[in-house]
């Protein structure tokens, strides 16, 4: 009866010890991540200009503006016969940092109306890679293409375009066409306004992302990067990119936020798919 009383003592005492243990590891992660989100820029590298960014705020405006004015309406545009159209692609899309495939629906609805199926990547929102979410990424492909009988065309915004073009490098067969928009994959990994935040909700140095080193490295399929001079997150430069480093670069005007639904944007990539 003592010993049973000894146990009952001790419970407590080793939930209080496991506790206190959870909550250090914890605090010892959240000053890890601290400080990765207050670690020094080098010097000479800046993204865009802050007026810049604060121009983001008027998306949802500038979107609404562009709307009223663009041809391209639901209602303007036949939709998808049920049997599979002349042109028809695969076509996989793939959210920014810190977003979901939700916001990528405007453009999506705009692909599907000119024929296309369209899908997102099928993780949810994207807090940035890991070792593992970029296997079952690339697994989600293979899958899909054997299925679709033909190679996806990827569509990545900002960091959704890092994504795409490393997966066009890992399973290069199966991915038929890669378009960037406002994504980072050219010169210094923080000439931006977003690679703090990055650090801090990814847990991990930019220079460390799981998806592999050769980031400026063209993937060995037709390539177009859409960048923007009104890019308030990313350096239009990093965005576009240098010859060699893509096929092809498009600038559009729109903000960084706008890419995920802006009627230029949706006409853009209805475009350069048929071209493709």
């Amino acid at each position: 009866m003592v010993w049973h009383s000894s146990l009952a003592s001790l419970a407590p005492r080793r939930g209080w010890q496991q506790f206190g243990q959870q909550l250090e590891t914890l605090g010892t992660e959240l000053a890890r991540r601290r400080a990765l989100a207050f670690a020094p820029r080098p010097r000479g590298v800046h993204g865009p200009a802050w007026p810049r960014l604060l121009g983001e705020l008027g998306t949802p405006i500038e979107h609404w503006q562009a709307s009223r004015q663009s041809d391209l309406h639901q209602s303007d545009l036949q939709p998808a016969a049920p049997e599979r159209p002349a042109g028809s692609r695969a076509v996989m899309l793939l959210p920014g940092f810190g977003t979901h495939p939700v916001r990528m629906k405007p453009l999506a609805t705009a692909l599907e109306a000119a024929g296309h199926r369209v899908s997102d990547w099928g993780l949810g929102f994207n807090f940035g890679p890991s070792e593992d979410r970029f296997a079952r990424l690339a697994e989600r492909v293979e899958v899909m293409a054997r299925r679709e009988g033909e190679p996806l065309v990827l569509v990545g915004w900002s960091l959704g375009g890092l994504f795409a073009r490393q997966l066009a490098k890992a399973v290069p067969e199966q991915v038929g066409l890669v378009i960037t928009m406002g994504t980072p994959f050219s010169g210094d990994r923080r000439a931006n306004n977003a690679w703090r935040a990055y650090q801090l909700v990814a847990g991990h140095s930019v220079d460390e992302a799981p998806m592999g080193e050769d980031l400026a490295v063209k993937p060995p399929v037709p390539t177009v990067a859409l960048w923007s001079p009104r890019d308030g997150f990313i350096a239009p430069r990093c965005a576009a990119g240098w010859p060699g480093e893509r096929d092809l670069a498009v600038a559009l005007r729109c903000t960084h936020l706008g890419f995920a639904a802006h009627p230029q944007v949706a006409r853009t990539l209805v475009d350069l798919i048929a071209q493709h």
